[in-house]
């Protein structure tokens, strides 16, 4: 037992199993005990996964292509000039913003002038951000959330890279006997956390989050007793609050996630939530809280529809694939030339059905600039 585990007990003795939104979020996010905040390292082939920042300067060389690409448009449509702003939310380490300033920075007549944006509410992340990114310190601002920009709309893009789907889920299973939602809780047994149905009805506010698919078939009556998905609260707060701060431009999330009607598959009975360690799913999603990465898919419909009611126009959907393969297509022919074979083999990583081409997906939605 860890410490973590001990204040998780410590917790489930005073107030009874707790939703499995609070075990994430303490497990990922506790100050002094949370994955994420524990030196170690996480990301790479000797860490627990691989990202598509971890592949490579590609990835963020792609992104500042395409980012630059809609900057453009806004500064010929943005009769005051605004400096336009390009804002990253859950920078981890902040090796995509180097990569994106390098990429910046490296063509001296791009334009326009950038300001970069970080939101990070971790003391300790930040002074690691701040070490990573200081040759681009001059163009660099920090801010610990969302108050932080009060007053100070975002023009130009606002995005993050794997964020949402670490951010806490509650876990709800299916009673095929009584035709309704319960709450998976994580109670204690002896020295291990276990799984306990709630007995309390489960929160509208939680049961209206569930895929369209999962309700009708809840209806039907098809869904197998325990059928088991997360929802995610914070990641649609998240969306909602970033639209809220976009006065125009795009709005952009790459991560694991499914489309509402791919939920209902005999394939997720036991839904998405993960936990893995050096490149492995773990066997037990409770086992050792703060040591494993924690996951669940987002719910890109639940994504889109959030943004379009915020009064966001959806550009598209695409797998990771889909979308750097577009980019690529509108580089100039000799910045392809160009590449060697570090990039060539980057950009198959980032791109291959097999690799991480069809396991990210990217959501973008843009608010059109005032006329």
């Amino acid at each position: 037992m860890n410490d973590l585990s001990e204040i998780l007990r410590a917790e489930i003795a005073a107030y009874g199993p707790l939703s499995f939104a609070r075990f994430m979020g303490l497990a990922l996010y506790h100050p002094d005990f949370g994955y994420y905040e524990r030196p170690r390292r996480r990301v790479g082939r000797k860490g627990d996964f691989i990202t598509s920042v971890a592949v490579g300067g590609l990835f963020g060389e792609l992104l500042a292509a395409q980012f630059a690409r809609w900057l453009d448009e806004l500064h010929a449509a943005n009769s005051k000039r605004q400096t336009p702003i390009l804002l990253e939310s859950g920078a981890h380490d902040g090796r995509l913003a180097a990569d994106i300033l390098a990429a910046w920075t490296a063509q001296p007549t791009r334009q326009p002038v950038i300001r970069y944006l970080l939101l990070e509410p971790s003391e300790r992340r930040r002074a690691g951000q701040r070490e990573t990114l200081a040759a681009h310190l001059d163009q660099v601002e920090w801010r610990e959330s969302w108050t932080g920009l009060a007053g100070q709309p975002v023009h130009g893009v606002l995005f993050a890279n794997e964020l949402l789907d670490a951010l806490p889920v509650h876990r709800l299973g299916w009673s095929a006997v009584e035709s309704r939602w319960f709450e998976w809780r994580v109670d204690c047994d002896r020295e291990r956390f276990v799984w306990r149905r709630g007995s309390a009805p489960v929160s509208p506010e939680l049961t209206n989050l569930l895929p369209a698919s999962l309700q009708a078939a809840g209806r039907a009556g098809v869904l197998p007793d325990g059928y088991s998905t997360e929802v995610s609260p914070g990641a649609l707060d998240w969306w909602r609050a970033a639209a809220s701060h976009l006065s125009c431009g795009w709005l952009v999330t790459f991560d694991y996630g499914l489309r509402d009607e791919e939920y209902a598959n005999p394939a997720r009975l036991k839904g998405t939530l993960r936990a893995y360690s050096e490149h492995h799913v773990a066997a037990d999603v409770l086992a050792a809280p703060g040591e494993h990465d924690l996951t669940a898919h987002v719910n890109f419909t639940a994504l889109q529809r959030a943004g379009e009611e915020a009064g966001l126009e959806t550009v598209g959907c695409w797998t990771q694939e889909q979308f750097l393969g577009g980019i690529v297509q509108r580089l100039a022919p000799d910045k392809l030339a160009a590449w060697d074979a570090v990039k060539r083999r980057q950009f198959q990583a980032l791109t291959h059905p097999e690799q991480l081409g069809r396991k990210f997906r990217v959501l973008a939605q843009r608010r059109a600039a005032a006329t």
